[in-house]
C-alpha cells in the first residue's frame, strides 16, 4: 500500500476511534437512552413516493426520531419487493415529551441518485441490532 493511502486509511480509523468517544460522552452526558417506540403509519402518496408518520417518547433530539422513521422506510421498501430508499424530508415535533416525525421517502429498486439513500437491507439489520423497531 503507498504511503499516502496508509496516511489517509489511518487518519480515517482515527476519526472514526474520535467520533465513537465523542458519541459516547455525549450519551453519557445527556443520560440515559430508554425509548419507547409508539407507532408507524405508512401512507403511499404516490408510486414510490411514502410518507411515514412515528411517534416515540425518551427521544434525545430530532435525529433519534428521523432514525426510527428511516427504519419504517427501509423495511417498508424490503416488504414492497425494493432494495433502496432515498430521503426526501424530515419534520419533527416534540409536545410534551412525545415526539413525533414526518417523513417522506422515495422507493426505488436500483440505488437512487442523491446524497441520502438507504440501502434498505442493510439499514433493517442495523435497527434491529439496536432495537429499534421496523414497519
Amino acid at each position: 500500500m503507498c504511503l499516502a493511502c496508509r496516511t489517509i486509511a489511518s487518519l480515517g480509523i482515527a476519526s472514526a476511534i474520535l467520533l465513537g468517544c465523542a458519541n459516547g460522552a455525549q450519551q453519557a452526558s445527556q443520560g440515559s437512552f430508554s425509548p419507547e417506540y409508539k407507532g408507524i403509519e405508512t401512507i403511499l402518496l404516490d408510486g414510490d413516493l411514502v410518507n411515514f408518520r412515528v411517534e416515540m417518547t425518551g427521544a434525545r433530539n430530532n435525529q433519534d426520531v428521523a432514525t426510527y422513521a428511516a427504519c419504517a422506510a427501509a423495511q417498508y421498501a424490503l416488504i414492497r419487493g425494493f432494495g433502496f430508499a432515498r430521503h426526501v424530508r424530515t419534520n419533527v415535533d416534540n409536545q410534551g415529551g412525545t415526539w413525533r416525525g414526518d417523513a417522506v421517502y422515495t422507493i426505488s429498486a436500483a440505488l437512487p441518485e442523491g446524497l441520502k439513500t438507504i440501502d434498505a437491507e442493510v439499514t433493517v439489520r442495523d435497527c434491529g441490532a439496536q432495537g429499534i423497531p421496523t414497519v
